[in-house]
């Protein structure tokens, strides 16, 4: 179990992740969401105080128990599949931020659950999320997320609850003396990494492993991402790139639990931007039929690399926050299927239309699906001239 101090040090990060990922500075009066999993309440309570000491209106939201899901994609018809409570498109107008809090009961509940029905329930929710990135993009709302740990996850990871609270504290920096600022340093070395790449007249990418050979083409005004504050752990880097002449193999050696299901040893063949095939040991025909979810659900929506020089994450957590920020002995890359990122778009955020998006190749789906290979791989940069620059090697950026 998480102690006292660290609830307050894990709340004072996530403040200073939700203000990081803004641009515009947070103001009394400003509105901020914090939604939360029951077992989540102790860190919710603290930040609530948090937020009414700054003079701002924390809004709560409970998540659905396991139960409580599981009834809703079982029993729903398609009206309710696709119902949006009445109010909820006024408040993503006016909301300035919200905070995730995910201590989950179970990982696996939706495991029966026909996946065309969460698909249906996820294109639903897509309007209100599109409005929330528009927002996001202008400077006027962010988000940030963390994972507290549970016996389902400890269980799932293969490890005592202990072991897992404390890979969660030490992932967060959270026994140290000052953890906003170890997650500054990192926030002003990433920024250097990322200005490097930005640097490069990058034509493509080129990832290789024992069992990964993909190519990546990066695509016109693009800017790495990543290290904002968004996701408490983060120590990834990330583009959203041209998804159209994605081609070549990438192999997931790490396990995903995605709506309730488990997913592994997932395979992934592009051809022409798109998957030709996929495959798993475990989770095949979920994992087909969440990529025919919309006509992006096949298509990449992010490239991402985490330096384990960053990282002090370095075994299987059975959460995606934590497996897409591996560092261990070869750190790793993961792509995404489905929706792209509009902070990875170089230039003002405002003028990133729909029509604009499609013609750069910014993917769009209701689905994002993080798929994570932390095998030894080197990622070359084919740039515009013709020459090939390492990239990435050994877990470590080359610069």
């Amino acid at each position: 179990m998480l102690t006292d101090r660290h609830l307050e040090n894990y709340a004072d990060v996530l403040g200073w992740g939700l203000a990081t990922a803004r641009r515009q500075a947070f103001r009394k009066n400003d509105i901020v969401q914090i939604r939360f999993h029951s077992g989540a309440q102790r860190l919710a309570e603290v930040l609530y105080r948090n937020l009414l000491a700054r003079g701002i209106h924390p809004l709560l939201r409970l998540n659905l128990t396991p139960e409580m899901e599981r009834s809703f994609y079982r029993l729903s018809n398609a009206r309710q599949l696709a119902f949006v409570a009445p109010g909820e498109a006024q408040l993503v107008r006016r909301l300035n931020g919200s905070i995730f809090l995910s201590a989950p009961d179970s990982l696996t509940h939706l495991r029966e659950v026909d996946p065309k029905k969460i698909g249906k329930a996820a294109v639903a929710a897509k309007p209100l999320r599109s409005v929330l990135e528009a927002r996001e993009g202008k400077g006027e709302y962010s988000w940030t997320l963390c994972t507290l740990p549970t016996a389902e996850l400890a269980r799932h990871a293969g490890i005592s609850l202990a072991e897992y609270t404390r890979q969660v504290v030490r992932a967060c920096f959270l026994d140290s003396a000052s953890p906003v600022e170890e997650w500054r340093r990192i926030h002003r070395r990433a920024g250097e990494i990322k200005r490097w790449l930005d640097g490069l007249d990058v034509v493509d990418f080129h990832i290789e492993s024992a069992t990964t050979d993909l190519k990546i083409r990066l695509g016109d005004r693009r800017t790495w991402a990543g290290i904002s504050g968004r996701n408490i752990p983060s120590f990834e880097l990330f583009v959203s790139p041209d998804w159209r002449d994605t081609r070549g193999v990438f192999h997931a050696d790490q396990p995903s639990f995605r709506s309730g299901n488990v997913v592994r040893g997932v395979r992934l063949e592009f051809k022409a931007g798109r998957v030709a095939q996929a495959s798993a040991a475990q989770g095949e025909e979920f994992l087909k039929q969440q990529l025919s979810v919309d006509r992006g659900a096949a298509q990449v929506g992010e490239f991402s690399l985490t330096d384990r020089r960053f990282s002090r994450i370095d075994r299987f957590m059975a959460n995606t926050l934590f497996d897409e920020n591996f560092g261990g002995v070869h750190g790793n890359s993961h792509i995404a299927l489905g929706a792209s990122y509009r902070n990875t778009f170089a230039g003002n955020p405002r003028v990133l239309s729909a029509a604009l998006r499609a013609k750069l190749g910014f993917n769009d789906s209701a689905l994002h699906w993080d798929f994570v290979n932390t095998e030894k791989k080197r990622v070359t940069a084919v740039l515009a001239c013709g020459s090939r620059v390492t990239v990435y090697e050994n877990g470590e950026f080359a610069c």
